[in-house]
């Protein structure tokens, strides 16, 4: 009895929504409901990176985010149902899969950003020691970068900032250290050390060692790029193992026969063994996401 009170009062919802929002598609406005609350109550960081996943162009647009919505409820809803044969554990597994489509989000636009930085990170360093090749200064090379229009907020803030530092203190030290800090890349602490040594020791026979130096940051974008395509292919391989790990119940099912499943679930012990089941492989999806979304252009 509870279950179709439950099931007619979320229908009747979903009516009051759709003729309140007319000349709307339902999705968009839930999408945007939802969209705002989060955006409202999302760390700075968060708005930060999607903002840029939005000019990047990578970022989803309302239909998706229905689309995404309406997979994850249904494939989890019918995964639940084929474990518990049961339309309440079908909607609490359904609702459960859909509240992770904000951690996924996240997830998506900080790879975008985070891929995005290192590009960046890469252009800095290039242009700076090539910028340095030709005034021999580095303040002078900073400020060559910053009016080149090859660098785009927040590693271009960072340099005008580096570059008010240096004049400010008469010496680079503080302004690579902020730096430094910002950006934790092996790539820009190992090029402002060289810097740091030129500077105090003199720029003789530099042009070997900025010329090392920018041989080392092609090998490490070209070692970038080939982990990410190999990361790619296994993460689609790795997503399609997880979900088929949901199915084996059905191999289960075929093996013991459906009436005999049936009088399994009977048994505490096997929902709470099966339950357990759905958590650890999710747990193990989840983590493989993690893995393949973060430390993008990482050292």
């Amino acid at each position: 009895m509870y279950v179709e009170v439950f099931v007619v009062a979320a229908i009747i919802l979903f009516v009051y929504i759709y003729r309140k929002n007319t000349g709307n598609n339902s999705y968009k406005f839930i999408a945007k409901t939802v969209g705002s609350t989060y955006e409202k109550y999302s760390p700075y960081s968060f708005r930060v990176v999607r903002e840029k996943a939005k000019e990047l162009g990578q970022e989803y647009t309302s239909r998706q985010y229905f689309i995404q919505i309406t997979v994850f409820g249904i494939v989890a809803a019918f995964v639940a149902y084929l474990y518990f044969y049961s339309i309440i554990w079908s909607i609490v597994y359904a609702v459960a899969a859909i509240s992770f489509v904000p951690y996924l989000t996240y997830m998506r636009c900080k790879k975008a950003y985070s891929e995005f930085i290192f590009e960046q990170i890469q252009i800095y360093t290039t242009n700076v020691i090539m910028e340095y090749n030709t005034t021999q200064s580095f303040v002078k090379a900073l400020e060559g970068v910053r009016d080149s229009g090859v660098l785009e907020d927040p590693i271009l803030a960072d340099i005008k900032e580096m570059i008010q530092m240096a004049y400010d203190n008469g010496t680079i030290d503080e302004a690579i250290r902020f730096m430094n800090e910002k950006y934790d890349y092996y790539v820009i602490k190992n090029m402002h050390q060289l810097f740091i040594q030129i500077t105090r020791e003199g720029s003789k026979d530099s042009g070997e060692a900025l010329e090392g130096m920018l041989q080392d940051i092609d090998m490490l974008v070209e070692s970038v790029y080939r982990d990410r395509i190999d990361r790619t292919n296994f993460y689609k391989q790795f997503i399609t193992f997880g979900i088929a790990l949901y199915f084996l119940v059905l191999l289960v099912q075929l093996l013991l026969g459906n009436e005999s499943y049936l009088i399994l679930l009977e048994d505490w012990y096997v929902i709470v063994l099966l339950h357990g089941v759905i958590l650890i492989n999710t747990y193990f999806l989840v983590t493989g996401i993690k893995y393949y979304h973060e430390d993008v252009g990482a050292e």
